[in-house]
């Protein structure tokens, strides 16, 4: 399984949307300081994620949402 999933810094209140085959892991990561795009903004929470069948499908996905406002928001949930 494949996941697209949206993190919230608890420090700024920024968004980051990312995509991953383990959540759990993927999320220590990020709080731990192990992905250098999210190290300076910790700590996260997730906030929503969605499963796909396919890394294909997934990294569509979160291509999609990083570069289109109107799919951001309808991901966030606004």
């Amino acid at each position: 399984m494949y996941f697209v999933y949206l993190l919230q810094s608890l420090k700024d209140k920024t968004y980051y949307i990312g995509q991953t085959v383990d959540l759990e892991n993927r999320l220590i990561r990020h709080n731990r300081g192990g992905v250098s795009a999210t190290k300076n903004k910790m700590p996260w929470k997730l906030i929503k994620y969605e499963e796909y069948s396919s890394g294909d499908k997934a990294r569509w996905r979160e291509y999609t949402l990083k570069h289109s406002a109107w799919k951001r928001q309808k991901f966030y949930g606004v």
